[in-house]
């Protein structure tokens, strides 16, 4: 690796223990395809990886990466791989089993909480993937993801804001009850409609629907829901989920695995993660469940 000034949002020799394994492997796996392995690769994993949680961390645009990293052409190229490819989907739950077995959970959840996200999104984004969220009225597109009761994700799906949080939510309970099937439990708000729960019924898993106390006023904690309402919180620490600027929702999907990859890896080897609102030493903080 080429000497370079670290960026706060590069990975720490720690961090990049957790992950290494993964990539390797899918490099390896790669080049074992090829006649004669191809080429022989002309920059590090670890290089690429912390360019790519750069513009996570940053917003930045991928022309905008800086010189000393690869170039932005290949640093993009193996997002786009490696989002294809599931890569960050294996890391975001090979990272979230870890954390749940430190915490003195089982290494699969048997509840969980599903929420939505609308988001704006910028002029990149085709107008085919956008819609308008007509009780939020914002126009652009919604992130429905599911964490489990430490706010870890489960699974995330990106659509139009048009789209009903009971249809996304149809989709990500499938989802869920193929890749979790111990899942008995699920959370949801006032959005989410009747239907949903008698698709619910019909995966074997308990669906109860979680609304606010008639009369509250503010911003106040909802019983069992307020884990996935943290997580967005914990999500928006990366600026480019500020503002959906993916051209393909997969992308937008991939970028949420990134951040919460970041997250549960940074939670693991106890380091803090700054915040880009005001990156001083006194305004770290430390995702703790």
């Amino acid at each position: 690796m080429n000497e370079r000034r670290p960026y706060p949002s590069d990975l720490s020799d720690a961090r990049w223990e957790l992950i290494e394994p993964v990539l390797t492997a899918w490099r390896f796996e790669r080049r074992g395809r090829a006649l004669d392995f191809g080429r022989p690769p002309q920059h590090e994993l670890r290089e690429i990886m912390n360019a790519i949680l750069y513009v996570d961390r940053t917003g930045v645009q991928w022309r905008y990466l800086p010189h000393d990293f690869p170039p932005w052409e290949t640093v993009y190229g193996y997002f786009a791989k490696w989002q294809k490819e599931g890569v960050f989907a294996q890391l975001n739950g090979l990272l979230r089993e870890l954390v749940r077995k430190k915490e003195g959970r089982n290494a699969e959840p048997s509840a969980c909480v599903i929420d939505a996200q609308s988001v704006k999104t910028s002029t990149s984004v085709p107008a085919t993937s956008q819609g308008t969220d007509a009780g939020k009225k914002i126009v652009g597109r919604k992130r429905s993801i599911v964490t489990d009761t430490l706010g870890l994700l489960l699974a995330v799906l990106v659509t139009a804001a048009s789209v009903q949080d009971s249809v996304a939510g149809t989709q990500l309970l499938d989802q869920v009850a193929a890749g979790h099937p111990g899942i008995r439990k699920v959370w949801v708000d006032g959005g989410y409609r009747q239907h949903l729960v008698e698709h619910a019924a019909t995966l074997g898993i308990d669906m109860e629907i979680v609304t606010r106390t008639p009369g509250t006023r503010g911003f106040t904690p909802i019983p069992k829901r307020w884990t996935v309402e943290r997580t967005y919180g914990w999500l928006m620490l990366h600026r480019r989920l500020a503002r959906d600027y993916e051209t393909l929702p997969t992308r937008s999907e991939a970028m949420i695995h990134l951040a919460m990859t970041d997250l549960m890896a940074r939670r693991l080897t106890g380091e803090a993660t700054v915040s880009w609102r005001d990156p001083t030493s006194l305004d770290q903080i430390r995702i703790t469940g």
